[in-house]
């Protein structure tokens, strides 16, 4: 596993959408989910705020289910917490929802949402390492459409494989993957800085085709149901969809946005605590951010 944390490819002007789409995400996260995880990851709540939780998730989540059919489920959480007749503690369903919900744009309100501080960060880094230099070469309101249109395909594609199912998909990680699918082709020689977890999280420099293409094929197994139990509770679907959308979607446009940006990386940063700074060789073969 290799986590990004920084880039070395320049910039033309401030990615401003990007940092508006991270402050989304976090401000959502904050002040409007019900979170029942400290930032560690460790579940901190009482079964009422799960059932709250679940219940938030039902309204603002996608769900294949209804995406598919394009109609809301009849039957939800309540949000309350009651006992069956066995005295066993569980979520009490309602039906009708009291709440109104439209399908398709549950695509769009779940890539805004995360079920954990873990979850929100590792989206939020990789689309801060690797969002700012789309944003550069495509300009604002295009990357926002772009991003936007990687999250949809990866939720219909997700829901297309998980036909049958009433479980929410949240997250911003199929537009992400569409992203970084995008940022592999535009820049696939870019050297990033990234923690290498068998060499206990050292940093190295690594270029972009290692890191992403790594992080690709990991999803991809994920997804065909190597290394985790039935899939495992993320959807990996959702990122080889969006991953292969965002690839397609600027492969015919490399050459006029690599253009429109700057050609020419600078020297490759020397420091002691990065592995695979290498010398002036280094610095030569990778002038170019692509």
């Amino acid at each position: 596993m290799v986590i990004p944390i920084h880039d070395i490819n320049p910039l033309s002007r401030r990615p401003v959408m990007t940092w508006l789409l991270i402050a989304a995400n976090v401000v959502i996260f904050v002040f409007l989910e019900p979170v029942v995880t400290s930032v560690a990851g460790i579940g901190t709540s009482v079964a009422q705020n799960v059932c709250e939780q679940q219940r938030f998730f039902q309204e603002w989540g996608a769900i294949p289910r209804e995406l598919l059919h394009n109609a809301a489920l009849t039957v939800v959480n309540s949000g309350h917490i009651g006992v069956d007749s066995a005295g066993n503690p569980g979520c009490i369903a309602q039906s009708p929802p009291p709440f109104h919900k439209i399908p398709a744009l549950s695509a769009l309100t779940a890539m805004f949402l995360h079920g954990s501080w873990l979850h929100l960060i590792g989206n939020m880094l990789f689309l801060g390492v690797f969002g700012n230099n789309l944003e550069d070469r495509m300009g604002r309101l295009v990357y926002l459409l772009f991003y936007l249109v990687c999250g949809y395909a990866a939720t219909y594609g997700f829901a297309l494989f998980q036909s049958d199912s009433s479980n929410t998909l949240i997250g911003a990680s199929g537009a992400i993957a569409g992203v970084l699918g995008a940022y592999l082709v535009l820049f696939p020689r870019a050297r990033v800085i990234g923690l290498v977890s068998v060499f206990f999280f050292l940093p190295f420099w690594l270029p972009a085709w290692i890191v992403l293409g790594f992080w690709f094929a990991l999803q991809y197994v994920y997804f065909t149901g190597f290394g985790v139990a039935d899939g495992g509770a993320v959807a990996y679907g959702a990122h080889v969809v969006g991953f292969v959308v965002g690839a397609l979607l600027v492969l015919p446009f490399v050459r006029q946005l690599r253009a429109a940006g700057p050609g020419i990386a600078p020297r490759v940063p020397q420091h002691r605590w990065v592995r695979g700074t290498g010398g002036a060789g280094a610095a030569a073969r990778h002038r170019r951010g692509y």
